[in-house]
């Protein structure tokens, strides 16, 4: 297949947003600080679309960046069955990138679940939960396996009061909604892989607790 016959997910996405906005491609380079030859690039499939791109899109269009990501053709989904894998993924981009965070591990990970823990059995972390969820939910996207596994654990959370598995659940919802755990949302996608190894860690724990959770 020719480059110009390439399917193009994230240019076609660009165009239909910029069309229901009615905004013209000089405007979105004006309000983006990207410049026009460069967005016409990405939207032709002639240039990848830099993290830094995808972040000034979404704001400007309202769209999650998790789904432009996906379009754009970067992989944002952890291996469900292998989390150790995933964390390693997670400490090579940090190791080639200038971000400064702390140390990546499943230890440290481990810690800050406990912490939530604990603060998912308190009225402020229940309030979090029911309160915050939904709109954070909404800036992550709507599909994916790791976002099922949120909304299964938030519909049996609400419903299973007072079980040993409500503050558990609370751990890793709380770990989610909080934008400022071991990596920042705003470190995307990093930041979003970060709540989803999160999520399905805890995820596992439940599984091999009660191997009908998820059933």
């Amino acid at each position: 297949m020719s480059e110009q016959n390439r399917p193009n997910p994230l240019g076609e996405l660009i165009k239909s947003k910029l069309q229901q906005r009615g905004l013209s491609l000089r405007k979105f380079s004006e309000l983006t600080a990207v410049d026009t030859a460069t967005i016409s690039r990405i939207i032709n499939g002639k240039r990848k679309a830099t993290p830094e791109h995808l972040q000034q899109f979404a704001e400007c269009l309202q769209l999650p960046v998790s789904e432009l990501f996906f379009a754009a053709g970067y992989s944002v989904e952890p291996r469900l069955t292998d989390l150790q894998s995933s964390i390693a993924d997670i400490q090579s981009l940090l190791a080639h990138s200038n971000l400064s965070t702390q140390t990546y591990s499943m230890t440290n990970m481990e810690q800050e679940l406990s912490k939530y823990e604990l603060f998912s059995q308190t009225d402020e972390g229940k309030t979090m939960i029911l309160k915050k969820f939904d709109k954070k939910l909404s800036k992550a996207g709507s599909t994916g396996p790791y976002i099922q596994f949120l909304k299964d654990m938030y519909t049996k959370y609400r419903l299973n009061k007072g079980t040993w598995e409500r503050a558990l659940i609370g751990s890793a919802l709380i770990y989610f909604i909080i934008p400022t755990d071991l990596i920042p949302d705003y470190i995307f996608p990093l930041g979003y892989i970060d709540d989803a190894i999160a999520v399905n860690h805890v995820a596992q724990k439940l599984h091999l607790k009660n191997p009908t959770f998820f059933s």
